[in-house]
């Protein structure tokens, strides 16, 4: 299983970027793909239409929530790995992949290497 952060799910819906060749290449696969609750949000801040979001939805399903056990890991992720301002979400987004055992699908890889130490799997 496979969840997409923001950025990866932005150009995922941008015609021949890499992004969308390979979310489609997961589709035809039957990959199970998936979103965090967290990216979810930040993907709706938009600018997006809500044609856009229909779509989204409808190919991704409902978020994976975001509760207790995801918490308590962001918050370790975010003290161990150096308490960055403005790197809480990429933490909490990180940790709903790392307790739900997903790999990561992300367009900012050096974003979310730091957390592979961690037990998160970016996927490729």
């Amino acid at each position: 299983m496979i969840q997409l952060d923001t950025s990866f799910l932005i150009r995922a819906l941008l015609p021949d970027s890499a992004e969308a060749n390979r979310f489609r290449q997961w589709l035809e696969e039957r990959e199970s793909v998936r979103i965090s609750a967290l990216a979810w949000a930040e993907f709706q801040c938009g600018p997006v239409s809500s044609n856009v979001i229909a779509v989204a939805e409808r190919l991704l399903g409902e978020p994976v929530p975001f509760a207790g056990p995801e918490a308590a890991l962001s918050a370790k992720l975010f003290n161990e790995a150096g308490r960055r301002r403005g790197t809480l979400v990429d933490c909490m987004i990180a940790a709903t992949a790392i307790v739900s055992e997903e790999s990561l699908a992300t367009s900012n890889p050096k974003d979310f290497a730091r957390f592979e130490k961690f037990g998160l799997a970016i996927a490729t």
